[in-house]
């Protein structure tokens, strides 16, 4: 486990912590701040993203790491002060245009929209980040790179960076006066995360919104016309896999129906929402109109109840995952982060009803009970203490007879039949 992994591992529970004090301060107010179904998404999007980037380091690290060995200007020590400021701030710079950009192009909107899906805003939004991210948006630090900035420090200013954006998605904070002039914070990021057309694509600063009264994206929250979350293109579903897949798959879509190449091209590189005029006239899209409902499907209390313990036993195989990532083969990291995608998956379509998730998921939580029993294997661990096989024997077939009960909880009885 790097760095970087430790730290993000260790302030997990600070996460859920705050999480659950935010929860306690909207239920005291009176606000519907949470709702189980968006949390665990957002959460269960947030654990994707840590699984690739485990595999991603060649990417957000390795070719930074390259090009400060090899391109760079100047030879800065990683034992100044100054160094550090400057590279913290040079990296909010750089972190300013990448995201603006994934706004504004639509190849890097496919990515970051994941951030955005959510209809809600909390703490648990903060850590709804994307899976594909690191295809393209390490090109916008290389200039730390090539000035120098070391590898170490480099890695820890994007954490800072990172960590101080997770208290600014509440609704709990209001406006904090002068500190709104100069840096994120919750109103100017609630502002930054709405449909409205007042607020759309404003607000791109990481730790600090100079950058955007100096670039002129910047709008002020104003409490006339409260900001509504989400994307204009709703994705209206639990499916972390097509989460990450939805704005891919449109514009790879238009592109495919689009009559000149140059159209082909372009739908990656316009802003979000543009299509070809000949792909727009024969495929028409419905205007979009301020919603005035969240996506929020029914969801009975036992299989609430059930999703809930599952996700919690994810998270605690992600953080072993996490853990092993560095020892570990690559093989084996493949295959658990492929068992823990699944999961997440069919939890996400538990909770849309879908009537396969309930079968997949009878077969999931079956096999991870009698597999580690049955061969004294889990991932990454060659010989299971048979106490720990037999804990998770227990657990997932208990888990087995609580979605069959939860199930047949959730359909309704037949109707009597009808007296003659």
């Amino acid at each position: 486990m790097n760095t970087q992994e430790l730290i993000i591992t260790w302030a997990t529970p600070v996460f859920f912590l705050l999480i659950g004090i935010e929860l306690l301060v909207a239920r005291l107010r009176g606000r519907d701040a949470y709702a189980s179904n968006d949390a665990i998404n957002s959460i269960g999007l947030g654990v994707i993203s840590q699984l690739v980037a485990v595999f991603s380091k060649l990417l957000t690290i390795g070719i930074y790491a390259w090009c400060a060995e090899h391109l760079a200007l100047l030879r800065l020590p990683a034992d100044n002060l100054l160094v550090w400021a400057g590279a913290l701030l040079g990296y909010d710079f750089c972190y300013y245009w990448l995201h603006r950009k994934g706004h504004e192009t639509n190849l890097l909107w496919a990515a970051h929209v994941v951030h955005h899906q959510s209809e809600r805003y909390n703490l648990s939004t903060a850590l709804r980040q994307t899976g594909s991210g690191a295809l393209l948006g390490w090109i916008f630090y290389l200039p730390l790179a090539i000035l120098g900035v070391p590898v170490e420090v480099f890695v820890v200013v994007a954490l800072i960076d990172l960590l101080y954006q997770f208290w600014v998605h509440t609704e709990q904070i209001g406006r904090l006066g002068w500190f709104d002039r100069v840096f994120c914070s919750p109103s100017n990021h609630r502002a930054h995360h709405a449909v409205n057309e007042r607020y759309l694509d404003r607000n791109y600063g990481g730790i600090l919104i100079v950058w955007d009264r100096l670039f002129g994206s910047f709008v002020e929250e104003d409490a006339a016309d409260p900001p509504v979350y989400g994307t204009r293109s709703p994705l209206r579903s639990w499916n972390p896999l097509w989460a990450n897949a939805e704005v891919y798959w449109h514009a790879a879509v238009d592109a495919w129906h689009a009559r000149r190449w140059r159209d082909k091209l372009l739908v990656w590189l316009k802003p979000p929402g543009w299509r070809p005029a000949d792909v727009a006239a024969r495929f028409p899209k419905p205007e979009f109109v301020m919603p005035s409902e969240r996506f929020d499907p029914p969801l009975p209390r036992p299989l609430k109840l059930y999703v809930l313990a599952q996700f919690a036993l994810l998270l605690g195989m992600t953080t072993q995952f996490l853990g092993m990532a560095g020892s570990a083969n690559l093989p084996t990291l493949l295959a658990y982060a492929v068992y823990l995608v699944a999961g997440l998956w069919l939890l996400g379509g538990l909770m849309e009803g879908r009537r396969w998730a309930w079968w997949l998921e009878v077969l999931r939580v079956l096999a991870t009970a009698l597999v580690p029993f049955a061969t004294g294997r889990w991932f990454g661990l060659a010989h299971l203490d048979s106490r720990i096989a037999l804990a998770l024997a227990a657990v997932f077939g208990l888990s087995a007879l609580a979605l069959a009960r939860a199930r047949a909880g959730s359909i309704p009885p037949p109707e009597p039949a009808m007296q003659r």
